[in-house]
Parts: C-alpha cells; sequence; structure tokens
C-alpha cells in the first residue's frame, strides 16, 4: 500500500516530520554508499568532526549500519547517527551502538550536536507533499557543516534503480542515477524513483521530462554496442549525452558502474509546485 503524502509536522520541542512506513531491506543503499564512499569521500576525510546522520533509517537499523561500516574505510573516525521520529524503532537499534555508531529520536532538525558533514534521508522526503520540500530542504541545509553534503534520494525495495539529489548549504548541486545492468529496459524506467522534488515534473515543459527523453534517445541509439554488453552501452550512451550539451559532473569511472550525475541546473523544475506545463506559474 502507498502511503498518502502528509503535510509536514513539529513544533513546541517536537520532532519535525512525521512517521513514515519505515520499509527497507539490508543493502540497499549501496548504490549511494559506494558514491559517498568514492567521489565525495573528500568531504569527510577534510572534516574536522567527521559526522554523518542517516535521517530516517526505518523500522529497521540494517542501512545505518551498513553506512558506519562502509564509511569507516574512508574515516576510521567516523560517527554515524541514525536519527527516527519514532521512538520505538530507536529502541531497537539501540542494541546495536558501538562506539562511533548511536540512535536518537528525531526528525529534519537533526538533534545531535555539531554540524554533520553528510545527511542522508532516503525514501523519506517522497512520503511527504511536494510543497513541503523547500522548507524540509532548508532546515537541513541550515544545520550542515561548512562542506557538509545533504542526500535526498529514493531507490526500488532492494536498490536496483535508484536516484538521489545532492545538496550543499547553498543549495541543490546535482542529481544522480544508478541502475543495475539487465533491470532496465530504457534508462527512463528509473522515473518510477525520482526524487519528490522531481517525480510528478517528469511531463513536457519540464527539464527532467527532457533530460530523460534524451537518456532513452541515447540509450537506443547505442543499441549496436549492445553486444559487447550493457556496461559499453550505457558509458556510450552517457558521452553522447556530453558530447550534446549536458553537463554530466562524473566520467567513464562511475559511468561503468551504471551511475551517472548530471547539474541540478539542467534538471531542476522549471513550474511551481501545483503548477502544470501550459500554464503561466
Amino acid at each position: 500500500m502507498v502511503q498518502k503524502a502528509e503535510r509536514v509536522q513539529g513544533g513546541r520541542g517536537k520532532p519535525v516530520g512525521n512517521i513514515t512506513r519505515g520499509t527497507t531491506n539490508p543493502n540497499r543503499m549501496r548504490r549511494l554508499d559506494r558514491w559517498l564512499a568514492g567521489p565525495q569521500a573528500w568531504r569527510l576525510r577534510s572534516a574536522v568532526d567527521p559526522l554523518v546522520v542517516d535521517l530516517g533509517y526505518g523500522a529497521s537499523p540494517a542501512t545505518a549500519v551498513e553506512l558506519f561500516e562502509r564509511l569507516q574505510a574512508v574515516r576510521p573516525d567516523v560517527r554515524v547517527c541514525g536519527i527516527e521520529i519514532e521512538p520505538e524503532r530507536v529502541s531497537i537499534a539501540k542494541s546495536l551502538e558501538r562506539p562511533g555508531l548511536s540512535f536518537h529520536v528525531g526528525g529534519f532538525e537533526v538533534p545531535v550536536p555539531g554540524n554533520p558533514v553528510l545527511v542522508r534521508a532516503f525514501n523519506v522526503l517522497r512520503q511527504y507533499e511536494e510543497s513541503d520540500v523547500a522548507g524540509i530542504w532548508s532546515l537541513v541545509q541550515s544545520r550542515l557543516a561548512p562542506q557538509g553534503l545533504f542526500i535526498d534520494g529514493t531507490c526500488d525495495e532492494i536498490g536496483r534503480r535508484v536516484t538521489w539529489v545532492a545538496l550543499d548549504p547553498n543549495g541543490p548541486l546535482s542529481l544522480s542515477l544508478s541502475m543495475r545492468f539487465g533491470g532496465f529496459e530504457l534508462p527512463s524506467d528509473v522515473a518510477e524513483r525520482l526524487p519528490k522534488a522531481l517525480i510528478h515534473r517528469n511531463i513536457p515543459g519540464e527539464r527532467i521530462h527532457a533530460f530523460l527523453n534524451a537518456l532513452d534517445q541515447a540509450w537506443l541509439e547505442a543499441a549496436p554496442l549492445a553486444s559487447f554488453g550493457s556496461k559499453q552501452r550505457w558509458t556510450a550512451m552517457c558521452q553522447s549525452m556530453r558530447d550534446a550539451g549536458w553537463p554530466l559532473q562524473d566520467g567513464t569511472s562511475r559511468w561503468r558502474l551504471g551511475e551517472l550525475t548530471v547539474d541540478w541546473s539542467a534538471v531542476a523544475p522549471a513550474l511551481k509546485p501545483g503548477a502544470h506545463a501550459g500554464r503561466v506559474p
């Protein structure tokens, strides 16, 4: 059952947010974690305080534990704080605490001492109203360290199709897509897993719609490379997109993983929340 989108709640000392379904699975966030421990690892290595927050980790703390273990390879003294608005979920997770890993009751206000260098909120904002996204982004951004990054993302149940928006304290930087080869027919199959800020924008007149259409066209044009494998075909698709002027931020080493990252300016919503193509916003 799909949970109805809710307006964000909070105030009077209460955590900011609502209780979500909390469904999760082990290894579901591996594609994002690989990105955090790869091209974004410099943020953690250079941080004075290596604080990381897993915001809204769900009914099971498994993915928070995985994040902690993966980032330890980057920064052995990393501190990962899992935050959940449902007290019972935090009580369950407490037995897994260890030096560097802790769990806390809270919401988008991020109630932990210090300013995190990374905040991960996955499959959380998609359960809120689109009109609440900007306010939630701003609140979490205000808690970041100067070189901090907030990742708002969505994925399918076992992490085969994944998207995320990366934001620093000044605003959104990029959109990333990561897909398992063999798990899609067209790149636009990922549309159902777009972050809340974009999932309702895959319509004519919006930049994300044009971007996904261009991806599909480049993928189809790279069909002759299919006999060499999906990795080569995806890489050719990405190179074609770059050659066509799309501002991709990454290169072959990431493309070969079924991943690509594009400047936020190329996909940012063109219309105000609730507006429709053809109507003056």
